[in-house]
């Protein structure tokens, strides 16, 4: 059972488009009070667009959507210390009255739990590097395999293998849609050199798609939807790729391992690179925030 903020409760009566939003950017992805501060601002940017916000999280065991400031306080302020959850982590969270933060996984389920089919993100996870070996694969690539919600973001973290992630999710069938780019875009970057399945040049085009999609049970399954980071906010790639080999380096000798890793490189990739890092990831963000929620009004209508 999901409980849903006043605000979630008025448009799911009303028939507004809703567009999820996670939390595991608040309490594992920036430092407070930056992480309440952008999270407010996700917020904002998606009302702006005529939808309304639903932040997810587990709140003392109860699966939310829709937050209020207090409690995005009380993630932001509790940070690393709260659980970063995936699809694994909520039956004991629940059963615990357990804080946690939702990954891109964990908050689908509870979107779709909720009736919320578009999620905005900054960027999924994947196939992370060295996978040949460590079997490192982000649970958000099944996720996209089962459940029926679509997600906005900037590509795959570039901190991934792009190419394998995209081969994952090939053999998946997951289709990845090129907002106005016919480039997956690499997060930080607007180019990776890697290839969408389809381009799609309007918000109406992808409603279109994801009602066909839904209205057949045989297709059942998530969307991405990449979106690449605006032109003014892209970093350089050949100095982003330094800063990655760099941060894999020292989280390779620190010994990080599993789902602490994409925090700690994202910590690692800030500091080396002054935080144009962490400014490009809050702009890109609220790029997303601002298509899943023109996409979600068209959706919203064609239902």
């Amino acid at each position: 059972m999901v409980v849903f903020s006043e605000e979630v409760s008025q448009a799911r009566r009303e028939g507004k488009a809703l567009v999820a939003l996670e939390s595991t950017i608040i309490s594992h992805g920036m430092p407070y009070p930056q992480n309440v501060e952008t999270a407010l601002r996700v917020e904002q940017a998606v009302r702006a667009e005529g939808a309304v916000p639903a932040t997810i999280a587990v709140m003392n065991g109860r699966l939310c959507a829709g937050l209020t400031i207090d409690e995005l306080e009380v993630l932001g302020k509790a940070g690393r210390q709260t659980v970063k959850a995936s699809r694994r982590d909520i039956p004991v969270l629940e059963a615990l009255k357990k804080n946690g933060t939702t990954t891109v996984a964990a908050t689908m389920i509870i979107a779709r739990m909720s009736g919320i089919n578009l999620f905005a993100t900054g960027g999924i996870g994947g196939v992370h590097r060295g996978a040949e070996k460590t079997f490192d694969i982000s649970a958000d690539l099944q996720e996209f395999v089962r459940t029926n919600v679509a997600v906005v973001c900037a590509g795959a973290k570039s901190i991934l293998d792009l190419s394998l992630t995209l081969e994952y999710l090939e053999t998946f069938g997951v289709p990845v849609l090129g907002f106005k780019t016919d480039e997956f875009p690499a997060f930080y970057c607007r180019e990776s050199g890697l290839q969408v399945n389809y381009r799609t040049d309007n918000e109406r085009d992808i409603a279109k798609i994801l009602k066909c999609k839904w209205s057949n049970e045989e297709l059942y399954g998530g969307v991405i939807i990449a979106n690449p980071i605006p032109s003014e906010f892209s970093l350089d790639k050949s100095e982003m790729d330094i800063a990655i080999h760099d941060a894999l380096g020292i989280a390779e000798m620190n010994g990080v391992r599993g789902k602490e890793v994409t925090p700690f490189l994202l910590a690692e990739i800030e500091k080396l690179t002054k935080s144009a890092s962490l400014k490009a990831n809050i702009e890109l963000v609220l790029n997303n925030a601002s298509l899943a929620s023109r996409i979600a009004v068209e959706y919203q209508a064609m239902k």
